[in-house]
């Protein structure tokens, strides 16, 4: 390994942890003297991306995180929550096994994986993965998260203190 350093190409490894799906190394430049930390994940095969306009791209870990992370930004998220479930996407995308996946399917796992982790960061990320046409759309989406809760026109009618719809005066 390279030091980041001196550029020297000799170093050891002085201390090694396992962490989820990837191996974080301390190394010791043998020839400055310098530590520094490099971490190792499993190489996975290629996998390529359908877009809705049937192009086709390569799989991009940072291009996913970037959306969630953009989606995600300014929230009061635990740390590490956003790491963790791009890992959960990508582990369920690389467990299917196929060299192809579509872009689709991926913007579902985000959208399923943002609506149990922050209602907000999941109502950005939709509005630009749905492409919220107007304020509708994003009422329908934001009611989604909330079953049951929409309330019937008749419940939305003023009412007088015996609970009979109040009468409107005609003037």
């Amino acid at each position: 390994m390279k030091c980041p350093y001196c550029g020297a190409i000799d170093s050891r490894v002085v201390d090694s942890r396992g962490l989820d799906d990837e191996v974080r190394r301390r190394r010791l430049c043998t020839t400055c003297g310098a530590r520094f930390t490099t971490s190792e994940r499993v190489q996975t095969h290629a996998l390529s991306v359908v877009k809705k306009d049937g192009r086709r791209e390569e799989y991009d870990r940072e291009k996913l995180a970037s959306g969630i992370r953009k989606a995600c930004e300014k929230r009061p998220l635990p740390a590490g929550a956003v790491e963790k479930l791009i890992d959960s996407i990508e582990d369920r995308v690389h467990g299917l096994g196929r060299a192809e996946v579509h872009s689709t399917m991926i913007g579902d796992l985000v959208m399923d994986g943002l609506e149990k982790l922050d209602h907000i960061a999941y109502i950005r990320f939709a509005s630009v993965y749905r492409e919220f046409a107007d304020i509708g759309d994003l009422r329908e989406a934001m009611e989604s998260l909330f079953p049951g809760t929409r309330r019937r026109q008749d419940e939305l009618t003023v009412r007088d203190a015996s609970g009979a719809p109040a009468k409107k005066d005609d003037d």
